[in-house]
């Protein structure tokens, strides 16, 4: 399980007026959501959200050392939402939730596919459907990845959720049914009947474009006799 730093301010005010301000100074307002503390606005530096985003840690714990007019505070918490504006594409809003080490919460964890996969050395070509599944597990349980073997997956086959094995402690909140990855068998197109086609395609344009033309010229001989 993987904890990542962030610092972070108590926010006095919190108006749009001061948020902007906020924000001119490089600062994102955010708000942390707590059962025991209850809700404390915050501020924290954009530049470590974008960094935290760079190395998709944005999606890990994330400890927030908060600094409470010099009282320092120290809470385990995970991002609820991110928000960014369109345009300048500058992050605008952060919400961070506690983390509760003893309740199961739902996570999304990344797909790592191993083995030389049969159907592609016969000619297949893989499709990765999902790269990664939701869970439900204790913090602690929590691993990095998965791993999905797709060595003895032939052309045509498919693996699904219900198909990936995931450790104890963990249980699948995906449908079981729904695929992952599977092999499809690549369409080839030979060139040779292409050419053809395109020839025989010419050849009737040339004919219907000349029909025009001996029509007008019987009927040009009929004129002059």
């Amino acid at each position: 399980m993987e904890i990542t730093d962030l610092a972070a301010e108590v926010r006095k005010e919190q108006k749009k007026g001061p948020a902007r301000r906020l924000r001119q100074q490089g600062l994102v307002p955010a708000i942390f959501y707590g059962k025991a503390t209850g809700n404390i606005p915050l501020a924290v530096k954009s530049s470590d959200l974008f960094r935290l985003h760079k190395q998709k840690k944005d999606h890990a714990f994330i400890k927030l050392l908060i600094d409470d007019g010099g009282k320092k505070i120290e809470k385990l918490s995970l991002i609820k939402e991110l928000q960014i504006q369109p345009l300048s594409g500058k992050f605008y809003h952060a919400d961070f939730y506690e983390v509760d080490m003893k309740k199961k919460l739902a996570f999304d964890v990344e797909l790592n596919f191993i083995g030389k996969c049969i159907g592609v050395e016969n000619g297949g070509e893989i499709q990765h459907i999902k790269r990664d599944v939701r869970v439900l597990c204790l913090p602690t349980d929590l691993p990095d990845h998965i791993d999905v073997d797709v060595s003895a997956l032939e052309i045509g086959h498919s693996l699904k959720v219900k198909d990936i094995k995931i450790p104890d402690g963990l249980s699948h909140l995906d449908p079981p049914d729904a695929a992952v990855v599977s092999v499809a068998a690549v369409k080839v197109v030979k060139v040779e009947a292409a050419e053809e086609a395109l020839a025989e395609g010419a050849a009737a344009e040339g004919a219907a474009a000349a029909e025009p033309a001996k029509e007008e010229k019987k009927e040009k001989e009929k004129e002059k006799k």
